[in-house]
């Protein structure tokens, strides 16, 4: 595992515990108005310091009975064929594991479900279902982000969908048709946008949607989900 970055503590990634979050480099995909280009571009993960798994797994094994959970962030995490393997030492030491995912390798996250080595998935849902070949062309599989919503919502783990809102890219409607396509589901989390870092530079100048307007949209599509909430 190429692990690029290590948030030792965070009270907010993994919902209702004590939490690190470990940021694995490399991604399939390439959000323009992705913040975290030092773990998707390669260019960018050549010059992040790189953190050992022996340095790694040395943190968890001090951190037992501080921390509860380890949040496996990236990047995207899936596209490691030694993701169950990583999680398997992870859970052995007695954690909650939360995956943080686009959702575009089913399989690796069914496997992870079959073999009890994640308890959370939290699920990028970027666009509505016909608007992804638009920006992602044939890096996006629509039939296998459809593949893991449904796999989501069997309820085998507890799980979230959530949606980075960007100027220039969502209006309204789309976040309806988003809801159109995942509904129902236990939690859909709708998300400001940060004009930072961006791998596209243009949308670092783009001004988020003030709070009002994701609040609006929330008070629409709540009835759809157990939660809905604006973050």
């Amino acid at each position: 595992m190429e692990i690029a970055g290590l948030q030792k503590l965070t009270l907010i990634d993994y919902p209702g515990k004590l939490a690190c979050t470990v940021f694995l480099a490399g991604c399939n995909f390439l959000c323009p108005w992705c913040y975290s280009k030092e773990l998707v571009l390669p260019k960018e993960i050549e010059k992040q310091p790189k953190i050992s798994e022996k340095e790694f797994f040395n943190f968890l094994k001090n951190r037992k009975g501080l921390l509860e959970g380890v949040v496996l962030c990236g990047g995207e995490p899936t596209i490691f064929k030694n993701l169950p393997d990583f999680a398997k030492k992870i859970k052995k030491l007695g954690f909650f594991v939360k995956l943080d995912t686009n959702g575009s390798n089913p399989e690796m996250i069914k496997e992870l479900i079959d073999k009890n080595l994640i308890d959370y998935v939290a699920m990028d849902v970027k666009l509505p279902k016909q608007r992804y070949a638009e920006i992602f062309k044939r890096k996006a599989k629509i039939r296998q982000i459809d593949n893991s919503i449904k796999l989501l919502k069997e309820k085998r783990v507890e799980y979230e969908f959530r949606t980075t809102v960007v100027p220039t890219i969502h209006e309204r409607g789309d976040i309806l048709n988003i809801v159109h396509w995942i509904r129902p589901a236990s939690k859909y989390f709708l998300q400001n946008f940060r004009p930072e870092k961006t791998i596209n530079p243009g949308f670092e100048k783009i001004k988020p949607y003030p709070r009002e307007f994701l609040l609006e949209i929330r008070k629409t599509i709540a009835p759809f989900f157990e939660t809905c909430l604006v973050r």
